[in-house]
């Protein structure tokens, strides 16, 4: 990983050829913002994080191979966002900035994914049912009625910036297969765990995990 505030073309181009060589390098630039008495951190990548992480092996090593179809998902719970709410009212979401909601588009209607919520475990298992949409365009059925997820979340879901599309939080609609309280979260050695929200994870290690998920958490027939 490269991290710099700029970065010269020859760089630039030494960066790509890598990257198209498979190389799962990764460049990320950070720029300081003062407003008053608060600073704040902005940060973007020269190449796309998801593409990047589908060339990377995982942290303990291991082989790549073709992609099961099957898609790992990381929620944020805690950190404006409820993992309740999610299995109430069946959705996924990301907020905050481009590099935690860009790799949502990776997700098609009918895709399944397997959902982490980091510090606990693996929580849920269930169906994609459309495309990421900003928070303002969300609606949860309450009672048959059509509600805003501000109106019936238990968290802020990144509120303050609804009408900023860079920041806003971006939901996914999901039909639920099976879910499981943070309580009750799967958490073994060995499990894969990715820091991007969406992945499509080329390893033995993320094989071994759906395996075992398959296991725990989808019904039994």
């Amino acid at each position: 990983m490269i991290v710099a505030s700029t970065l010269d073309a020859s760089t630039e181009r030494i960066v790509k050829y890598l990257s198209d060589q498979d190389v799962p390098i990764k460049v990320i630039f950070f720029q300081v913002f003062t407003d008053a008495q608060t600073q704040y951190i902005s940060r973007s990548w020269l190449i796309d994080p998801a593409e990047t992480e589908s060339k990377a092996l995982p942290p303990t090593g291991g082989a790549k191979g073709e992609w099961s179809g099957e898609f790992y998902v990381s929620f944020g719970h805690d950190t404006g966002r409820n993992w309740e709410d999610a299995r109430k009212y069946g959705f996924i979401s990301a907020g905050g900035g481009t590099w935690y909601t860009q790799t949502l588009q990776l997700l098609s209607q009918g895709d399944r994914i397997w959902v982490l919520v980091p510090k606990y475990g693996y929580v849920g298992v269930g169906i994609v049912q459309g495309p990421a949409v900003p928070a303002r365009d969300f609606k949860v059925s309450v009672d048959g009625v059509a509600r805003s997820i501000f109106d019936v979340g238990n968290a802020s879901y990144q509120k303050k910036f609804v009408d900023d599309d860079d920041k806003s939080e971006y939901f996914v609609p999901v039909e639920w297969i099976s879910t499981r309280p943070l309580s009750a979260a799967i958490h073994e050695v060995g499990l894969f765990g990715n820091q991007n929200t969406v992945a499509r994870p080329r390893t033995l290690k993320w094989n071994h995990t759906v395996k075992r998920l398959k296991t725990l958490l989808l019904p039994k027939e």
